[in-house]
């Protein structure tokens, strides 16, 4: 499958990257493609070995006559978001994806493209197969789990790489070259409440919020886009004036893509059901007026369950889920002062479900400050403890702190200049890369981040814009080479 990438240029990249689609690889299921990866290093005669957690490094020795100069890690994630339409019966732990070109751009059909970061980890593997290129000592490090926990690059073992250089190339914007990134954390919450059986009078309803954009919770959080999780809550808390109470609840499926869908289950009195009807469809309107421009197509609607459930939350329950939803912090907190434009701090309200009782919750908190992401996980326990339920916080990770007098920055500045004729924009990134966890293991690393036009991660509106791609490959080329002439630091 996904033949027509090899036709694209550079046609070593994406020939990689074909081999990325054609293999299966959403978090926690990498092992077939590291395998893959391994049996490519072999026949190429390049050295491949795994720490502990699983991450995986090829080696290539410098080119003859540059021994010397500084070692250079290639660095990107293995693991791809899997996200699909709800009408799109695809299997990502199974199904390859599928992939087509309009416009300029590579789409993928009903799905995420794992662009991110497959064209990293194919560039860095188009870069270890390229004899003609002059270069220092490489090193390929493909992390695993790093969308779903950065459990990669935290479990990293330390002492164990060898270059002086980090290249990530896990940035998704052309022109721009990246310093710094938020910190996060998963904040989870879990209770179970109390329910009673449906009256003789009541029956149930279903109600979908569909058609949302979604994206990223990092780069695209600040965009105004709809949070499903967030708008269906509020559609739930006006309908508590026909005495609904809430029985089931299932919203988003990844904690850290915006919730694109939400779907919820309601035991309603039979005789509300037409004022129910009608209150959907008057709140459909405002929420479309409210998102015009931004995020146009919108669809709520509510229908007549045919089975009728046992129990749904007692009124009290259901009520006070719903108030401490609706409270919860989502979306842009606070913008940096330092960073004019940049976002310091967010959360998204990513995965949120009920079921027989059980509530659980999984938002992704982010932030330039830890203090400001510990802040949010304690205003979420004091928030849901209202509710009884426990809160815990999973997975943190740290931030990368910007150093503007990077050599390594001022190297890659140059380079864009001359073979560009403009200089990149500087940015720090509202996002978690792997840099912050790194630069905590490998203090003496070197670090820069960046990578080619991609737009709609995390969601099925994903898509690289190709010509981008060969500028990123190019300026890829150029910094290795170029360091390739330096001397290696004592």
């Amino acid at each position: 499958m996904n033949e027509h990438l090899e036709h694209l240029n550079p046609q070593p990249l994406w020939r990689h990257f074909r081999t990325l689609c054609n293999t299966p690889r959403p978090s926690g299921h990498e092992a077939e493609l590291v395998e893959k990866l391994e049996r490519w290093a072999e026949s190429r005669g390049l050295a491949h070995d795994r720490d502990a957690f699983g991450n995986l490094r090829l080696r290539k020795p410098a080119s003859p006559g540059h021994e010397q100069a500084p070692g250079v890690i290639l660095q990107g994630h293995l693991d791809m978001v899997a996200q699909a339409n709800a009408d799109a019966p695809h299997d990502f732990t199974r199904d390859p994806v599928e992939t087509y070109v309009a416009n300029g751009w590579l789409h993928a059909r009903h799905t995420t493209l794992g662009a991110d970061n497959g064209l990293g980890v194919a560039a860095a593997l188009a870069l270890l197969e390229d004899d003609s290129l002059v270069h220092g000592p490489l090193e390929a490090l493909f992390t695993l789990e790093e969308e779903t926990s950065m459990g990669g690059a935290l479990n990293l073992a330390e002492g164990w790489l060898e270059g002086q250089v980090l290249l990530n190339l896990d940035s998704e914007d052309r022109g721009e070259v990246f310093i710094g990134c938020a910190g996060g954390a998963d904040i989870v919450v879990e209770v179970q409440l109390p329910t009673a059986a449906l009256a003789g009078d009541e029956m149930a309803v279903s109600l979908a919020l569909t058609g949302l954009v979604g994206g990223h919770s990092g780069i695209d959080i600040h965009r105004g886009r709809g949070n499903a999780n967030r708008l269906l809550v509020r559609v739930l808390r006006a309908l508590e004036a026909f005495d609904a109470r809430l029985v089931a609840y299932r919203g988003g499926t990844l904690r850290n893509a915006i919730p694109r869908e939400a779907f919820a289950t309601l035991a309603i009195p039979a005789a509300e059901f037409a004022g129910v009807q009608a209150r959907v469809a008057a709140l459909e309107e405002t929420l479309r007026a409210e998102l015009s421009g931004v995020d146009e197509g919108l669809a709520l609607c509510v229908t007549a369950e045919p089975h009728q459930p046992e129990q749904a939350l007692n009124a009290h329950a259901s009520s006070m889920l719903l108030a401490a939803l609706h409270a919860a912090p989502c979306g842009v907190e606070r913008m940096s002062q330092a960073m004019p434009g940049v976002v310091e701090t967010s959360n998204n309200l990513g995965v949120v479900t009920l079921e027989k009782g059980r509530f659980h919750l999984c938002a992704l908190v982010r932030s330039l400050r830890d203090s400001a992401a510990a802040d949010i996980a304690e205003r979420f326990r004091g928030l849901f403890q209202l509710i009884g339920a426990r809160t815990r916080v999973e997975h943190a990770y740290p931030g990368w702190t910007p150093d503007p007098g990077n050599p390594l920055l001022a190297r890659f500045c140059a380079l864009h200049r001359q073979r560009l004729g403009s200089d990149p924009a500087v940015k720090v990134i509202h996002a978690g890369l792997e840099c912050g966890i790194l630069a905590g293991k490998y203090p003496g690393l070197e670090m820069i981040s960046f990578g080619p036009l991609i737009r709609g991660a995390h969601s099925p509106d994903e898509r690289v814009e190709l010509a981008s791609v060969e500028e990123f490959w190019e300026l890829l080329r150029a910094l290795v080479a170029d360091l390739a002439g330096s001397p290696r630091q004592a």
